[in-house]
């Protein structure tokens, strides 16, 4: 008895607990972010995205013009329909979930980041941990884009965040107004949480004889073979997309880590608003009062929140414009 009471003693002293007020150094990026982890898949048993576009006639449908998008797309969705057609093997077993180091990995995630790295290494790219997430399992894929600033929830509003906008826009974004342009991932939910499930390669937007926006994707894992698929924006499985370009902006709070803050602290210091050694990546008490002062002394009628919305961004990256642009050392040039 007494051997087991000192084993709960020492277990108990390993662990002690610890709460902290967060702050800028807290919450910082690390580079141990940039490669994540695989979680523990939780797929639950004979649950697959399920496609509801099946009966539009795909000669009546109408392709969106997505406008300029990156050349690495083409090269990506050409190795994904190369793929088309490919079929797993007894227990999951297949080529992507033995190149991420689990052969009978629930392989839609793998299949992804497989067709990712087979453009790095076929044309020198550098798309994986950079452009797209390598990651297995649920939520880390998702979490990644969200840190980057670029994961566009179907309903407009990232929880813990606050409400999203397209780039430029005059208003916030409503539920199904981003249309996943092709070299997106879409992200898919099969319960309230919001916890990822699936996920799949957007090819290409299209309306169908009614307005209504399907999308056309390529997918791994659902439920056995990498296939064409298509989907009807609406549809309430989808959750998200995680995109291949900054085209969205995202309410920041205290709390919030990624790209996008520390975006925000850099303006703010050119303003003179924020030191430079609070330059973390991290939103905490003292980006907060940097983004309150901002609001009570640039914005006029604002209120001094220390939120920044849409309207604080957008007018902090017209003044930092303006002032980068009057300095007139930038247009020093060096002999």
């Amino acid at each position: 008895m007494k051997t087991i009471l000192c084993l709960i003693l020492c277990l108990l002293m390993a662990f002690p607990a610890a709460a902290e007020e967060i702050d800028e150094q807290s919450i910082a990026l690390t580079e141990d972010e940039q490669t994540i982890l695989p979680e523990r898949e939780t797929t639950p048993d004979e649950v697959y995205a399920q496609s509801d576009a099946a009966d539009v006639e795909e000669a009546w449908e109408r392709v969106i013009d997505p406008g300029n998008v990156p050349a690495f797309v083409t090269l990506l969705l050409d190795v994904a329909a190369g793929e088309i057609g490919y079929t797993e093997g007894p227990n999951n077993r297949t080529k992507y979930g033995e190149w991420s180091g689990d052969k009978n990995a629930a392989w839609c995630a793998e299949f992804v980041c497989w067709c990712v790295d087979q453009v790095d290494q076929l044309h020198g790219t550098e798309l994986l941990k950079n452009v797209y997430p390598k990651w297995s399992g649920q939520n880390t894929g998702r979490d990644w884009f969200i840190k980057r600033g670029r994961f566009a929830y179907r309903k407009g509003n990232c929880p813990g965040w606050g409400y999203q906008w397209l780039d430029g826009a005059d208003h916030l974004m409503e539920k199904n107004e981003y249309i996943p342009r092709p070299g997106d991932l879409m992200f898919f939910s099969y319960n309230e949480a919001g916890d990822t499930e699936h996920v799949a390669l957007v090819e290409y937007s299209a309306y169908d004889s009614e307005g209504n926006v399907i999308v056309h994707v390529i997918e791994g894992n659902n439920p056995s073979a990498v296939q064409r698929n298509r989907y009807r924006l609406s549809n309430s499985q989808v959750l998200g997309f995680g995109l291949c370009e900054d085209v969205i902006g995202t309410t920041m709070r205290v709390g919030n880590r990624g790209d996008k803050v520390l975006w925000l602290q850099q303006s703010l210091n050119e303003l003179g608003l924020l030191e430079e050694r609070h330059l973390t990546g991290g939103f905490g008490s003292n980006t907060k009062r940097a983004v309150m002062d901002f609001q009570s002394t640039r914005m006029e009628g604002k209120s001094a929140t220390g939120i920044a919305d849409r309207e604080t961004q957008q007018a902090l990256e017209v003044l930092v414009e303006k002032t980068i642009f009057e300095d007139y050392e930038t247009w020093l040039v060096e002999e």
